[in-house]
């Protein structure tokens, strides 16, 4: 089993599949597994793609005593697994709170980064602001944790049915649940960290090629917050999905797998 030590003797899990074209960096959800990427995987080997997916602090195969599980600290890990391995102008793929952890570590890799896919990423902020009327509020991030910390399982059970709008199935409801039950309680801290984060001033110098894509009926991350990334990246195409909810590399699985090795291959 593959790890990287980070935040002293911790360690996260991590997948590296080897391949001659450009790497790509896949970044799950909150609370989620590199898992949530296996319909992807194979269409990014079958393009030629090497890919690295990783378990985020905390959750999945990687440890879940980890102190520091902001997304500052996640992005951290991204980073130190594109230089560990060696990777040459990766391409980082983050989903939801996924998003605001790739759009944090570009602006660490800077003009080392190759290319950014934000699917239905929490960025360039998650939360309501005075000039800023998408998403949610504190006390909303707070009501959250709160039924985390009462019932965890059925709280999960719930969010695991509401991840998707288009009808995926008992089977793919009950799967999402289960990763979601593998995350300890130290994540919880980099949900509520969402409250802290605003890449407004970061996005906009980051000048690698990006693919924004968002669901229409996303009920977690709006998609009024992915309008606002697309507008701010300089070099960005943004893709609506008329029939997904916040997971259309699930819900619409063949079109996104069709615009994802696109981007890449236009790179």
């Amino acid at each position: 089993m593959a790890t990287l030590n980070v935040d002293g003797d911790k360690s996260i899990y991590f997948e590296h599949y080897e391949g001659s074209g450009r790497p790509v960096v896949l970044v799950h959800g909150w609370g989620m597994s590199c898992r949530v990427w296996d319909t992807t995987l194979p269409a990014l080997l079958a393009a030629g793609h090497a890919v690295v997916s990783l378990d985020h602090r905390a959750c999945g195969l990687s440890d879940k005593d980890v102190g520091d599980t902001t997304v500052a600290g996640i992005a951290g890990d991204v980073v130190a697994l594109v230089d560990h391995l060696g990777l040459d102008r990766p391409v980082l793929n983050g989903w939801s709170l996924g998003g605001a952890v790739v759009a944090e570590a570009a602006g660490k890799l800077g003009d080392r980064l190759g290319g950014l896919v934000l699917t239905c990423g929490a960025t360039p902020r998650y939360i309501q602001d005075t000039d800023y009327p998408h998403g949610g509020t504190v006390d909303d991030l707070d009501a959250t944790i709160a039924a985390l910390r009462a019932d965890r399982a059925t709280f999960l059970a719930g969010l695991s049915a509401g991840v998707c709008h288009a009808d995926v199935g008992q089977a793919v409801v009950d799967w999402m649940w289960q990763i979601f039950m593998q995350a300890g309680p130290r994540a919880d801290t980099a949900l509520r960290d969402l409250g802290n984060v605003d890449h407004r001033a970061l996005l906009p110098t980051i000048a690698a090629p990006a693919l924004v894509v968002a669901g229409t009926h996303d009920a977690i991350v709006p998609i009024g917050i992915s309008r606002v990334a697309a507008e701010l990246l300089p070099n960005s195409s943004f893709a609506e999905f008329e029939s997904s909810g916040h997971a259309p590399f699930i819900e619409e699985g063949e079109r996104y797998r069709t615009e994802l090795v696109g981007f890449l291959g236009a790179l």
